[in-house]
């Protein structure tokens, strides 16, 4: 799942949504150092990654985009997953989208001088460009895979993924109505950041993962 997704599923305070959003950032971070309650958050994280990555509706999904360009599946599916959750936005949620998005940013702003250095500069691009505004759109989400191209080595297919979205929008959206409320479900009944000290126990427990095997 996306940004915006996992600041969904995450608690609303600064050290959940930092901890959910880490799970992109944590490259360089020691660990052991996190709080109780951004670790829980990170846990939180890669719960969703995983129950997303294993969902059988969400691998066929990924095998509709072209052979060619199939490998950078998982991020336009991500990304795309994102414009799904803000167009059917009141089948979950009895809030307006604008103003949550609103309230979300300034919570943000605020969170930005706790982020990792990487994490700070993509989220105060976030907020001050307002990304979730364009994920609103196909044609937003078509142009972040574009820019993203720009900085990588693999320019010409990433333009291509973007390029067959259109195509694939009315089959990827149903299944996003039947997977993210088992989403919803799975991370609810998991309940990993209730009890921040027993997180990484929860998480391997939700997940199946032993606890050796992740940090």
């Amino acid at each position: 799942m996306n940004y915006l997704a996992h600041l969904l599923l995450a608690q609303p305070n600064t050290d959940s949504r930092i901890g959910n959003l880490l799970g992109d950032f944590y490259h360089g971070t020691r660990l052991e150092l996190l709080s109780p309650a951004v670790a829980a958050g990170l846990y939180n994280h890669r719960a969703v990654d995983w129950f997303t990555d294993q969902h059988p509706q969400v691998r066929a999904a990924r095998l509709l985009f072209s052979p060619e360009v199939r490998r950078f599946s998982p991020i336009a599916l991500d990304m795309l997953f994102d414009f799904c959750l803000i167009k059917h936005w009141k089948h979950f949620f009895a809030s307006d989208f604008n103003s949550y998005k609103a309230q979300l940013y300034r919570q943000l702003q605020n969170d930005l001088p706790q982020m990792p250095d990487s994490m700070a500069r993509t989220f105060k691009a976030v907020t001050e460009q307002d990304w979730f505004g364009r994920y609103a759109q196909l044609e937003g989400i078509q142009q972040a895979l574009r820019r993203m191209a720009l900085h990588g080595r693999f320019t010409a297919r990433y333009a291509s993924i973007a390029d067959e979205l259109p195509e694939l929008q009315a089959e990827t959206e149903a299944v996003f109505l039947e997977f993210f409320p088992q989403l919803q479900s799975f991370i609810q009944q998991a309940a990993i950041e209730q009890q921040p000290l027993l997180a990484f126990e929860r998480y391997s427990k939700a997940t199946g993962k032993d606890q050796s095997n992740t940090a």
